[in-house]
């Protein structure tokens, strides 16, 4: 979800982080998949550190912000910048009190400043940049606590950051993605690779209808999913009735590789293939083309 916004006013950088899942079944990542998180590391403190005046940190898990240790890449995202997180003393649970604390900790000697932001506005120039209220991360009443996510608006055109909603599961996360109305926005999708025994099948379905709604209810154009859904091979084949929607309404529903144009890379979907040999991916091959294609953009 590591995710560099530029306007014409002022740069930011959303959720600076990058992490594996620790298991997918019952293996560790691979090589490759190391391979991978260390050149993405790399490129998010090279991208940070080079263009960002404002950093945001969505919550408190470590794919969203750098792991304790890592002063730095911590040095490389934060030093002499503005930063705005979600609150760690309210709308959290136990483990993002203590892991809100650590981060409080590594940022506040490097950062221009520290503010709070759940539920708050900020203006740089002409570009205006919300933080929605604390909402669920997946489902209402998910244990792994709340997130914020981010708005920002540069005269007619506009964009929203979904953190870890989810698909915007949570009823109150809909909400502030209808009336924030945006133009173009990325959302990390329901982890429906989990669905039918950790998470369920009424709860995915109530997720796709919040999509539904927000295809139909706002101006956006573009979405690209993101992170958990894109753990799934499968998603398009399971979320076939809000691509279809989608693409009824002439809207765009794609990946991250596919809006830069590539193929899908599914590192940890592959893993057991991977792991017993069966496939072979040359992970510093694609991430070339792929830096080579971000830094275009961000060039241009």
């Amino acid at each position: 979800m590591s995710t560099f916004v530029m306007t014409k006013d002022v740069n930011i950088y959303i959720d600076p982080g990058v992490a594996l899942g620790p298991t997918r079944y019952g293996l560790s990542p691979t090589n490759v998949e190391y391979e991978a998180v260390d050149l993405a590391r790399k490129k998010i403190m090279e991208v940070a550190k080079k263009y960002a005046d404002v950093v945001v940190v969505s919550h408190y898990h470590y794919d969203h912000h750098p792991f304790p240790d890592d002063m730095k890449m911590y040095e490389a995202c934060f030093k002499g910048k503005k930063v705005f997180a979600k609150d760690r003393l309210h709308n959290v649970n136990a483990s993002a009190k203590n892991r809100g604390r650590i981060f409080e900790k590594n940022v506040k000697p490097l950062a221009k400043s520290l503010k709070w932001t759940d539920g708050t506005k900020v203006e740089f120039g002409r570009t205006h940049i919300e933080f929605s209220p604390a909402v669920w991360h997946g489902d209402v009443g998910s244990r792994v606590g709340k997130v914020i996510m981010i708005y920002i608006k540069e005269g007619r055109q506009s964009f929203l950051f979904g953190s870890d909603a989810q698909g915007l599961a949570d009823p109150k996360a809909l909400e502030w993605f209808v009336k924030k109305n945006p133009d173009f926005a990325i959302l990390d999708g329901y982890p429906t690779i989990f669905v039918g025994w950790r998470m369920k099948t009424s709860n995915f379905e109530k997720s796709k209808s919040h999509l539904k709604k927000a295809l139909d209810k706002t101006k956006v154009k573009t979405i690209i999913f993101e992170h958990h859904i894109l753990r799934d091979i499968h998603y398009k084949e399971k979320m076939k009735d809000v691509l279809d929607m989608a693409k009824k309404l002439r809207k765009k529903i794609l990946s991250a590789a596919e809006y830069y144009g590539l193929e899908n890379f599914f590192l940890e979907a592959w893993r057991r293939e991977i792991t017993e040999g069966k496939m072979k991916v040359d992970v510093k091959k694609y991430y070339k083309e792929l830096f080579r294609r971000i830094d275009e953009k961000i060039k241009s």
